[in-house]
């Protein structure tokens, strides 16, 4: 739940503040969530130069994935029966976000960071959690909702 929680606010409030300002970078005052974009773009500069791949993926998670990981806690805690399928289907978002966040960065060289240390703190370490995490929370939800069937299953007498 703690997770979902993280997330879910890092989406809608991070993310949010790159996606709906964009001209973050050009900001002299030292308001802290641009400050933080500044900081994030040494490693990956398509975020200081508004990369529309970058942009659509930050939109669709501060606005999708960000409500529903919030929704996540919610269902959690009031453990609805559909917490799995919600998880699994976030999970899945994220992952499908990453896969399109490294690989047109691949695909169009992979040189964004102002250097080593910041391209394996920010573009790899930073990233990596939205990777590993939704990973292993995506395999337990398939395990849990696959259980449920085979559960429900009726037997031929």
């Amino acid at each position: 739940m703690c997770w979902w929680a993280f997330t879910g606010l890092t989406h809608l409030v991070l993310e949010g503040y790159f996606v709906f300002s964009p001209n973050f970078y050009k900001l002299k005052s030292p308001f802290y969530l641009a400050e933080v974009w500044k900081e994030y773009s040494k490693g990956d500069s398509r975020y200081a130069a508004r990369d529309s791949a970058i942009v659509a993926i930050e939109g669709i998670t501060a606005v999708i994935e960000g409500p529903a990981c919030l929704l996540a806690v919610y269902t959690i805690a009031a453990r609805k029966p559909y917490n799995y399928t919600l998880q699994l289907a976030i999970s899945l978002g994220q992952l499908y976000g990453d896969i399109v966040y490294f690989v047109t960065a691949f695909l169009e060289g992979d040189n964004f960071s102002a250097g080593r240390y910041y391209y394996w703190l920010y573009f790899v370490l930073a990233n990596s959690f939205w990777f590993v995490i939704p990973s292993i929370i995506a395999v337990r939800c398939w395990k849990k909702i696959s259980q449920a069937f085979f559960t429900a299953k009726p037997k031929n007498s």
